[in-house]
C-alpha cells in the first residue's frame, strides 16, 4: 500500500496463517505512525514499551499509536489459524512526537452496526472506541452472498480503498477478490454487492498533507521529527536489552 496516493495510509498486512506459536511479531520498534491490528480468526500475546500486555482474541483489535518511539511485540497461541489485519497510519504533526498510547479493544468492545464493525472514526453515528486522529475512518464488513452495502466516505475523505479477504465482491462490473482496491478521488458512495460470502476492510480519511520521510519502521513528516524518532527507539532499544530481553 505504501505511496503518497493513499496517505496517510502506508501499509497493509492481510495475514492468514496456521500458527505453530512462535513469535509473528518480534519486538520491534516504530514512530510517527499508528498501527491498528485488527484479529479476525486465532488469538496472539502482546506486549509493548507503554507497560502493556494481555492476550488478544479472534475479533480484538490492537491501537497502537507510536509517536515519538515505542517498541511492541504479538506471539501467536499455538495451534490456531490465525488471520487478520495490520495497518500503518501517518500520524498528523501534531501527533508525530507525541508520547506512546496503546489500546487493546476485546470483541465486544468494537461497536458494529448490522454487518459493519466501527473499527476507527464512525459509521452511520457510531463512533470507535479508538483514540484515533480526526479524519480517519476505518471498517471491518461482512457480507452473505447476493447482499449489497453502499458505503458513504464521510464528507471531506478523498482517500478511499478497501480489501478483500475472503470472498468476492463486485462493484458495477468490475469484480474483487483476494486485492487491494484503490477509488478514484472523491466522496462519492462505494456500492458494492457479493457474489459470494465476503469479508472486507474498507478505509477512508483525508489527504495526509506533508511528504512522507520514511525509516525503517517509521514514518514522519520531517527529516528533524525522524531523527527525532529514531533516537528514542534507540534509547528504549537499550532500556530493553539491559533487562535482558532480545530485540
Amino acid at each position: 500500500m505504501a505511496g503518497s496516493a493513499l496517505k496517510p495510509f502506508v501499509f497493509l498486512d492481510y495475514f492468514d496463517f496456521q500458527s505453530a506459536g512462535r513469535t509473528m511479531f518480534p519486538m520491534h520498534p516504530h514512530s510517527g505512525i499508528a498501527t491498528t491490528t485488527v484479529l479476525l480468526e486465532g488469538g496472539m500475546r502482546y506486549e509493548d514499551t507503554t507497560g502493556a500486555s494481555g492476550v488478544l482474541e479472534a475479533g480484538s483489535v490492537e491501537w497502537m499509536r507510536a509517536g515519538k518511539g515505542v517498541w511492541h511485540d504479538g506471539v501467536p497461541l499455538a495451534g490456531q489459524r490465525l488471520r487478520g489485519y495490520q495497518l500503518w497510519v501517518a500520524l498528523p504533526e501534531s501527533l508525530e512526537l507525541a508520547p506512546a498510547q496503546s489500546q487493546y479493544l476485546q470483541p465486544a468492545d468494537v461497536p458494529q452496526v448490522g454487518n459493519v464493525r466501527v473499527i476507527l472514526g464512525q459509521y452511520q453515528g457510531v463512533h470507535s472506541k479508538v483514540n484515533a486522529p480526526e479524519g480517519i475512518q476505518y471498517l471491518h464488513v461482512s457480507l452473505k452472498a447476493g447482499e449489497r452495502i453502499e458505503l458513504n466516505p464521510p464528507a471531506g475523505h478523498d482517500v478511499a480503498w478497501l480489501h478483500v479477504g475472503q470472498g468476492a465482491l463486485s462493484s458495477g462490473d468490475d469484480r474483487m477478490a483476494d486485492e487491494l482496491v484503490v477509488f478514484e478521488e472523491g466522496d462519492l458512495p462505494i456500492r458494492l454487492t457479493a457474489g459470494q460470502a465476503a469479508d472486507f476492510v474498507f478505509g477512508t480519511a483525508r489527504k495526509h498533507p506533508h511528504d512522507l520521510v520514511l525509516g525503517a519502521y517509521s514514518v514522519h513528516t520531517s527529516h528533524a521529527a525522524l531523527r527525532h524518532g529514531e533516537h528514542e527507539i534507540a534509547r528504549l532499544g537499550e532500556q530493553i536489552r539491559a533487562s535482558g530481553r532480545a530485540v
